[in-house]
């Protein structure tokens, strides 16, 4: 690591606007894969449902299994002015009310109601930095969101106006624990085509829950990364899962929400899960930070300057994480959420 890694503005790179997908490919197995090995230095260009033939057999895949929920509500003012409410989580605090952002032309004060369509009612109960905290007047909410509310796609794809195909394009088809605002992506392209051939290599998986909220995509504001705060996030590992973890000894974590988790149980040394708890991660993986839980990762091609490219970067370093994403450019891979996928095996 130099001192490079650690400014801001050195994890910048012109991407094309054509190669920002805004739609998944058909067949979600379909998609590029570029494998990069970094004993060997590398790299192969295939597609995803070659994924089996590049890991090791009897090697354990964990993924995030949190599913996304419809969180955007679109409604009306009491004066007939356009409102949207973002619920930012399904779990309501203490006093049960649920914390969400809500956009409107207007101040917005304790009190205030919105309306929705079939007599939903929000009315905001309390203020604090910025965020909202609002009860509703239904206690079916989330039967209510599914057939009401707006899947929240990232801003970068058709300006983040979902329609009802994201509904399910969205979501991985392991997807089961409610709470995230964001889809674990790199999770994607897997489909059970591609999870029959793992198993054919007697490769296995291991479902942990991280609930992905906003701060995923909060970009970083300090030119030097050690001072930036990263948001926090709730995770959680039953206890079978957890042994799966334990008795393996090659481990390929799927996306960076799954990384996140196996390094925040990770102590340098082994892991060390308390299984059965939900806790809270705001961990930062960047060049410097020694990841020490996984094998490999399986990715998406991420934002320039955003903390899931200085993740990448803390397991193959900043310059070859660029080069790799050049490769990528080059050869017309897809970027972003619905984009193409990569796969970082860090030994032989």
């Amino acid at each position: 690591m130099s001192d490079r890694d650690l400014i801001l503005s050195n994890y910048d790179f012109d991407l094309p606007s054509e190669l920002i997908a805004d739609r998944p490919i058909p067949g979600r197995h379909n998609s590029k894969l570029l494998v990069y090995k970094a004993a060997s230095n590398e790299v192969i260009h295939d597609h995803f449902y070659n994924l089996a033939s590049y890991l090791p057999e009897e090697s354990l895949l964990v993924v995030n299994q949190s599913k996304v929920f419809p969180c955007r509500l679109i409604g009306k003012k009491k004066t007939g002015g356009k409102c949207e409410i973002f619920l930012l989580t399904t779990t309501p605090n203490d006093k049960g009310f649920l914390k969400a952002l809500i956009k409107t032309s207007s101040k917005k004060n304790i009190g205030d109601q919105f309306f929705f369509e079939d007599g939903l009612v929000a009315e905001i109960k309390d203020i604090q930095d910025g965020n909202f905290f609002v009860q509703f007047n239904k206690e079916d909410l989330l039967d209510y969101l599914e057939q009401n509310a707006k899947i929240p796609i990232p801003p970068y794809i058709r300006n983040g106006e979902s329609d009802e195909l994201d509904k399910s394009d969205y979501q991985t088809v392991f997807a089961k624990d409610v709470g995230s605002v964001a889809a674990p992506t790199a999770g994607l392209h897997f489909t059970e085509d591609v999870f029959k051939s793992l198993e054919n290599r007697s490769i296995s998986r291991a479902e942990v829950t991280l609930h992905v909220g906003l701060g995923t995509f909060a970009p970083v504001k300090t030119d030097n990364l050690q001072d930036h705060k990263m948001h926090s996030e709730n995770y959680y590992v039953d206890s079978e899962n957890k042994e799966k973890i334990l008795n393996h000894k090659k481990i390929f974590a799927v996306g960076t929400t799954s990384l996140r988790v196996l390094e925040s149980c990770h102590n340098g040394e082994e892991f060390e899960i308390t299984p059965n708890e939900m806790k809270e991660t705001s961990i930062f993986l960047h060049p410097g930070v020694d990841v020490k839980s996984i094998n490999g990762l399986v990715t998406n091609f991420h934002l320039p300057k955003s903390t899931l490219l200085m993740l990448v970067s803390s397991l193959i370093g900043r310059e070859k994480t660029l080069e790799l994403y050049k490769e990528a450019i080059d050869n017309q891979y897809r970027f972003f959420s619905y984009g193409d996928s990569m796969l970082i095996l860090r030994d032989e």
